[in-house]
């Protein structure tokens, strides 16, 4: 039947079309429930060292079936109970007879479905951070390449003065630089949610060790240590505050900003015909235009980074909304929006990257613009021959109307320059035009204003994929 085909049912475009397969596993059903089975253990290992009576059987037993999830078993469990924490625990606890009477002894469903999200976004920006800082050395080496190359620099997209391409990319460098920055920023900030009961008070640990305030904060750093966090929020109502969600968005919204300013520019150079991105020898532009060479990757970018902006508002919208020590109305919007934000940016990314380093240069693609913009050396030349100013600036004004009118008249070439050798008054710097004209000298010092990119590394090495990743955080070459 239709219905059991992957063809016959809904599946997010974010999945099936475009997510790389480390984010789209980080989002999954086996990572989520895997972890809570991992967080049920670490929390039995805890509480049978500070004393609780646990086996080691028991906790063997656990360890045995960490990956041992019996779906069916869990949907009709949740069928029947209404909750999905509970249906997880009889699940858990069928494959794991002797240790079932253990299993989420003292904890409530936050404890797994809190804690599993911080481990989950964590490793998200994990996946993440290597892409941007990818990103960046592949338009690194771009802006180094290109950083004496002159271009038309435009205010209000109208012709101003040149800059040059390479000095251009650097300021999309800058904004990358500054998401780097806030994507390590929110990544270090997280903490772990722990062991904190109902209300977050820890009524039922301190009743589990008989009042021992001492054995209850050791359960919660115990627990955050074998989660892999250095630190816990000390304070949390039933979950942890949901302005940690909205931090984490806020930053990848902000990279979403920065890249869909980087993809329009490069598709309105593209249309300049100064930079195109990757065009393939076999792509198709257009079904009805055959020479079309459409910035697709780059117009992907822009689409996508609008859903990644706008996510930011479903996490104010929730952390905003939540009464007292919490209310249920964040968790099936959470669902949707912390995934969709860091897939989305995981394959925002990734098409930048590819966009970055198969970027094409057209530098002897003159803008008709260009000898409008030796208007005030052309005066300055006058004047240092004897001329006045002001005469010159009338001479310059009449011939560049002329010109222009022939521009958007007449379809025809800017032939301002044409038109100074061809009048008297401009003799005496005739011989000096070439010099004059040449585009670098209008350019400042903008080959001087690209630098190499120097900035800082994530600092935590993940694990997800061993030899795949190096003391910097930063995925290897492959």
């Amino acid at each position: 039947m239709a219905g059991d085909s992957v063809h016959g049912v809904y599946r997010s475009p974010l999945t099936s079309r475009y997510a790389s397969p480390e984010m789209a596993f980080n989002f999954s059903e086996e990572k989520k429930f895997s972890t809570w089975r991992k967080l049920w253990l670490f929390l039995a290992k805890s509480e049978k060292m500070l004393g609780l009576d646990i086996s080691d059987e028991q906790i063997q037993e656990m360890e045995s079936n960490l990956t041992n999830i019996e779906y069916n078993l869990a949907a009709a469990e949740e069928k029947k109970r209404r909750h999905d924490v509970m249906a997880h625990v009889h699940t858990f606890g069928a494959c794991c007879p002797k240790a079932a009477p253990i299993i989420h002894l003292g904890a409530t469903s936050c404890y797994v479905g809190d804690n599993t999200d911080l481990i989950v976004i964590k490793d998200a920006f994990n996946i993440v951070l290597p892409k941007l800082a990818r990103c960046i050395d592949r338009l690194s080496g771009f802006a180094e390449k290109y950083k004496s190359v002159p271009t038309l620099g435009y205010t209000h997209f109208q012709p101003a003065q040149l800059t040059t391409v390479g000095k251009r990319a650097c300021l999309w460098l800058s904004d990358l630089l500054m998401d780097l920055r806030n994507l390590i920023r929110a990544r270090d900030d997280l903490r772990f949610r722990g062991v904190k009961g109902t209300t977050g008070t820890q009524a039922s640990f301190l009743n589990l060790f008989d009042g021992d305030h001492g054995k209850v904060e050791k359960l919660d750093q115990l627990v955050t240590e074998m989660a892999g966090f250095k630190n816990h929020y000390i304070v949390t109502g039933q979950t942890y505050s949901r302005k940690v969600d909205l931090d984490c968005l806020s930053a990848l919204g902000s990279l979403g900003a920065s890249v869909h300013k980087i993809c329009t520019d490069i598709r309105l150079l593209a249309n300049q015909k100064e930079i195109e991105e990757p065009f393939e020898k076999d792509q198709i532009g257009s079904s009805a235009m055959p020479y079309k060479r459409n910035p697709m990757r780059s117009e992907r970018c822009c689409s996508l980074a609008r859903h990644l902006m706008v996510l930011v508002g479903d996490a104010q919208q929730t952390a905003a909304a939540q009464w007292l020590e919490r209310t249920l109305d964040d968790s099936a919007n959470r669902r949707i929006s912390l995934a969709e934000a860091f897939l989305t940016a995981d394959i925002v990314l990734s098409t930048l990257q590819n966009v970055c380093e198969g970027l094409v240069v057209y530098p002897k693609v003159i803008r008709v613009e260009l000898p409008f913009m030796a208007s005030e050396n052309i005066i300055m030349a006058i004047v240092k021959a004897g001329g006045n100013r002001q005469e010159c600036h009338e001479k310059i004004r009449v011939l560049s109307q002329e010109s222009g009118a022939v521009v958007k008249e007449q379809g025809g070439d800017n032939d301002l320059v044409d038109r100074i050798k061809n009048c008297e008054y401009f003799a005496p710097i005739h011989s000096k035009l070439d010099a004059i004209l040449d585009a670098n000298t209008f350019t400042g010092r903008a080959p001087q204003q690209v630098r190499p990119a120097s900035f800082v590394l994530p600092t935590t090495s993940p694990k997800q994929t061993e030899g795949s990743w190096d003391e910097n955080g930063l995925q290897r070459k492959h």
